[in-house]
């Protein structure tokens, strides 16, 4: 977490503990860089109890123009005695402190002193700033004719009316800001992350279903959005609960998220330990209810494998819905039919698989399939292959698979800089692709398999709790504050997830790939979950410490490489070497 992000817990604070100075400057003209400031006035509250006043004159260091004077009744005279604003600002700035700054049309007064302190070579501003007309615009616009500050004071009847005088205007607007505090209540603002995002959400056409989300926690979790019936409309996980749902009133223009809120009666949500809990969660949870409006992992009752049909004379490559003890390899499940047979087409183009669908035996064709004939596939049907050969290329295919995936990409990164040296780069960018792919559902196959033998693990996040996984599925997680001796015993070391051996001179354990025939087909209703661990653990490599794993998550399995689409044809090699 960067030194400068504020936590959930500051930005979470209750509004009436925050302490917010209002302030107002009365200046020589519209412009921070060609005018100057006349008067500066502040008012320092909090849980609506004024703690301090602060209001001086300032020299602009250049003539008040008549229309200023008659405005404000500042005049030259009066300001001609006062102190310079570089003068004025260490006392300014000490009385501000830490507070939140508060002003009507605040980017105004706001422009003026950070002009003024970068002529005096002092650093910005830093505090967050809340702008009541934009509140009022939010809140209030519905019952008066404009949102002027004199018009607002009139209109509820503040204590104090604004007179153009820099204190009596930020007397005035301290009250608007105490009176637009209350009214933003009824939308279930009860932090300074709510009020400082309720601008942008109390204009939602949906800003009445903000007091959905009040008792939503400042917490990693899992929310569900249902439906008058009860019926799950959308799960998500979140860092911070209330700050992620409550953005859907705001910044969120997707088509589908209006629809969402319309039909949306209740959020209810789960807080869990760690963010890793929270995705596993999000994931069981969308696998149980099928939500409508939610995309990835719906689907998840329809991801196809890829299966090498190891149980007949001569295998070939298909693409399946179910993943049977057939003796048959399978790679998956993967995400789409469009994808398996993308990595399908890599395949055969590395190695001369038959294509054909006839059973080999039955008769013999007259003639060699297209594919045989385009010299790209063997052709069993045809005789012109015996078995022992053909059982030289699957062999070759499922070391490929398994084992040494430069027999597969090799290959094609020959064909595709063949292709690219005769500029023929359509073909050859088609190549990559299926290159790409390739990689892809290799890599992807990798880290499901390997978490899926990883047995007991235990593991903690720096600053963020821990997880035990069993065979890669969360099993139990754990607070931050937990004693790690009470969960797991082990050394304590780095994570290398994802990373081949060979990187990493000092010892860890690793798997030992057994060849004793093809591994069991990873069920699909796993696979997600399994992936959503897999990127978790790489997104937090450098915060997770491995506190014991019972087999090791490190591969030793060579690195695979990269053909990056973005990346020229004919520098791809270059860049995997």
């Amino acid at each position: 977490m960067s030194l400068l992000q504020r936590s959930f817990d500051d930005l979470g604070v209750p509004l009436h503990d925050v302490t917010f100075c209002v302030i107002d400057l009365e200046t020589t003209g519209g412009s921070a860089e060609r005018c100057g400031i006349t008067e500066i006035g502040a008012v320092k509250t909090r849980g609506g109890v004024c703690l301090g006043t602060f209001q001086t004159l300032v020299n602009p260091g250049a003539a008040i123009p008549p229309v200023i004077t008659v405005l404000t009744g500042i005049t030259q005279a009066m300001v001609v005695p006062a102190p310079r604003i570089e003068t004025v600002l260490p006392t300014l700035l000490e009385f501000v402190g830490e507070a939140v700054v508060v002003g009507h049309n605040v980017r105004f007064d706001l422009s003026f002193l950070q002009a003024a302190l970068a002529r005096s070579e002092r650093p910005r501003l830093a505090n967050r700033s809340i702008d009541t007309c934009a509140l009022a615009r939010r809140l209030v616009r519905d019952e008066v004719p404009n949102c002027k500050l004199g018009t607002l004071a009139d209109r509820f009847r503040l204590d104090h009316q604004p007179s153009h005088r820099a204190l009596d205007d930020a007397l005035a607007t301290a009250d608007l800001l105490h009176l637009l505090l209350e009214r933003a209540a009824g939308l279930g603002v009860t932090g300074l992350d709510d009020l400082l995002t309720l601008p942008t959400m109390a204009g939602h056409a949906q800003a009445s279903k903000l007091t959905l989300t009040s008792r939503l926690p400042r917490t990693p979790g899992v929310y569900l959005f249902r439906d008058r019936a009860g019926r799950v409309l959308y799960v998500g996980k979140a860092t911070n609960l209330r700050s992620r749902v409550r953005s859907y009133f705001s910044g969120d223009n997707r088509r589908k998220v209006g629809q969402l809120l319309r039909e949306t009666q209740t959020i209810d949500h789960r807080c869990c330990s760690t963010t890793l809990e929270a995705a596993v969660v999000e994931v069981r949870l969308i696998h149980e209810h099928l939500p409508r409006f939610n995309r990835r992992a719906k689907d998840w009752t329809r991801y196809p494998y890829l299966k090498l049909t190891l149980n007949e004379p001569y295998p070939r490559l298909s693409v399946v819905r179910v993943a049977k003890d057939d003796g048959a390899l399978y790679l998956g499940p993967l995400p789409s039919t469009q994808a398996a047979k993308r990595v399908a087409e890599a395949i055969e183009t590395a190695i001369p698989l038959r294509r054909c669908t006839a059973t080999p035996g039955r008769a013999v064709r007259s003639a060699a399939c297209a594919p045989a004939q385009l010299g790209v596939a063997a052709c069993p049907c045809a005789g012109d292959v015996s078995r022992e050969q053909y059982a030289e290329v699957v062999a070759r295919a499922v070391r490929g698979l398994r084992h040494d995936p430069a027999l597969l990409l090799d290959p094609l990164d020959r064909r595709m800089q063949a292709l690219a040296a005769e500029q023929r780069y359509e073909e050859a960018a088609d190549v990559r692709e299926r290159a790409a792919a390739l990689t892809q559902a290799l890599r992807r196959q990798r880290r499901l398999d390997g978490l899926a033998r990883s047995g007991r693990v235990l593991m903690e996040v720096r600053g963020a709790g821990g997880v035990e996984l069993r065979d890669g599925q969360l099993r139990q997680a754990w607070p931050v504050d937990a004693p790690s001796a009470t969960i797991g015993d082990g050394v304590t070391a780095a994570l290398p997830f994802g990373v081949g051996a060979s990187d990493h001179p000092r010892p860890r354990n690793v798997m030992v790939v057994v060849d004793d025939g093809p591994p069991p087909a990873l069920p699909r209703d796993l696979a997600d979950e399994l992936s959503c661990v897999a990127a978790w653990l790489e997104s937090h490599a450098q915060q997770v410490s491995l506190l014991s794993a019972e087999y090791g998550l490190a591969s030793p399995l060579p690195r695979l490489p990269s053909f990056d689409p973005r990346q020229p044809v004919d520098t791809a090699r270059r860049a995997r070497r």
